[in-house]
């Protein structure tokens, strides 16, 4: 059942994406921020934490994740840390996804040239 749940809730995140992109002017990158700072807004409350415990792994796929583990690394090391750890933890977690991001755009580039 867990799997259903974790499909479900990806597609209604790509849902809600697709509905905004089709009804308004927004773009693509203005939807990809809003959806980064819904997650982060969701894991200031913990509610974030909670959706993930019941959907499973289908809550840390969409852009949502993103902004989720930013806010909760930032929190995690800035009780250790002080205010210092805000800026350390905040890319604690998401430093892997940031790395390989930047590592395929570059390799791509070697091999793909643009059209125009």
């Amino acid at each position: 059942m867990i799997y259903l749940y974790s499909f479900l809730f990806a597609g209604f995140i790509c849902l809600i994406g697709q509905l905004i992109l089709d009804n308004t002017k927004l773009n693509p990158g203005h939807i990809t921020s809003i959806f980064v700072i819904v997650g982060a807004f969701l894991d200031t409350f913990s509610i974030y934490d909670m959706i993930v415990a019941h959907v499973g792994g289908g809550a840390l796929v969409p852009i949502t994740s993103f902004g989720h583990l930013l806010i909760h690394g930032a929190l995690e090391k800035a009780s250790d840390f002080g205010f210092i750890g805000l800026v350390m933890g905040m890319f604690d977690l998401t430093a892997s996804g940031i790395t390989s991001a930047i590592v395929f755009t570059f390799i791509f580039a070697l091999f793909f040239r643009p059209k125009d």
